[in-house]
């Protein structure tokens, strides 16, 4: 990775005047915190850590062919709404109605495959929708051993492991904003990938890190990801 100053970013997340202790890096076509100043970032996302991938690609499709062009695309489909499968590149694929999926970019390739996806889509005679969800959604990982408790203060739905088994999808509400929350483990490590409204993901991002704080919680970079 190519380590960035932030002022040298043109792609830059929403939450970038929060990051001013960040070292950024370019990941791909992307850039992303690679590490904040903490003294354990690793052991930090174990135990409860907040990772800001709003940088990394995401896109929806919508429409009835929508399985069927996914599938044409070698992507493995959910078979039931509210639910999410991780691919094998690492990617998410959660499926949030009968017709309706959101694809979220894997670290592995920068995001480079959902990308493409989206740069190469064309409207034609299929019933097949693009949703751009880049500029719309703001997209949080929530990690580590405490990571439902820290939820719990936030939103009504019960997503502890024996209630919201990974892979599960929940549309919700979390601190008064509409959330979709995925249970996605990356290698054994628990993670919620929490998707918010752009706008609000600052806001959003605080009460996190006051949720957090009392698990000793903090900010981590995207070096402790990728090196699991």
């Amino acid at each position: 990775m190519n380590v960035l100053k932030v002022e040298m970013c043109k792609e830059r997340s929403p939450l970038y005047p929060k990051q001013t202790d960040a070292v950024h890096a370019r990941l791909g076509e992307t850039v992303l915190v690679s590490r904040f100043a903490v003294a354990n970032e690793a052991e930090t996302l174990a135990r409860c850590g907040l990772v800001d991938l709003t940088n990394l690609a995401r896109v929806g499709f919508r429409g009835t062919d929508a399985a069927d062009y996914l599938q044409h695309r070698n992507y493995r489909l959910p078979e039931a709404p509210n639910r999410a499968l991780a691919q094998l590149d690492g990617s998410l694929v959660a499926r949030l109605s009968q017709t309706e999926y959101l694809l979220l970019g894997s670290l592995h390739d920068g995001g480079s495959r959902i990308q493409a996806e989206e740069n190469r889509w064309a409207l034609g005679a299929k019933a097949l929708y693009l949703l751009p969800r880049q500029d719309s959604h703001a997209w949080l990982l929530l990690s580590g051993e405490h990571a439902s408790q820290v939820m719990a203060k936030l939103c009504g739905v019960d997503l502890r492991a024996e209630s919201f088994a990974e892979g599960a999808v929940a549309q919700t509400s979390a601190a008064r904003i509409n959330v979709i929350v995925i249970n996605a483990p990356i290698d054994g490590l628990p993670g919620y990938h929490i998707l918010c409204d752009r706008s609000s993901v600052s806001y959003f991002w605080d009460v996190l890190l006051d949720a957090m704080s009392e698990f000793a919680g903090k900010p981590v970079g995207i070096e402790a990801l990728l090196d699991r």
